[in-house]
């Protein structure tokens, strides 16, 4: 889980901070700080669904999985574990 929380990190402080931390803490809401713009949400969103090879539904694009790198990290661990409905699936 770290090791994905660093590439979240990684990439909002580089895409959206300039490569400026300020500090930010795991838990500081992208959106209360004014780091990341709606626009801003549709580029996370789209390289999540890149980077980590995971679809994104229109609903769950909202601040209780995007609005931080804590929260951002659980949202993706929990789109990379497989549904039961998708092993059940045929191929």
């Amino acid at each position: 889980m770290s090791a994905l929380r660093d590439k979240l990190r990684a990439y909002v402080i580089e895409n959206y901070l300039f490569g400026q931390d300020g500090n930010l803490s795991d838990a500081d809401s992208f959106l209360e700080l004014g780091i990341i713009d709606s626009t801003g949400v549709l580029e996370l969103v789209s390289h999540l669904e890149e980077e980590y090879g995971i679809a994104i539904e229109s609903e769950e694009i909202a601040p209780e999985n995007l609005d931080s790198i804590e929260r951002l990290t659980r949202f993706v661990m929990r789109k990379q574990v497989p549904s039961p409905e998708s092993e059940g699936a045929a191929s």
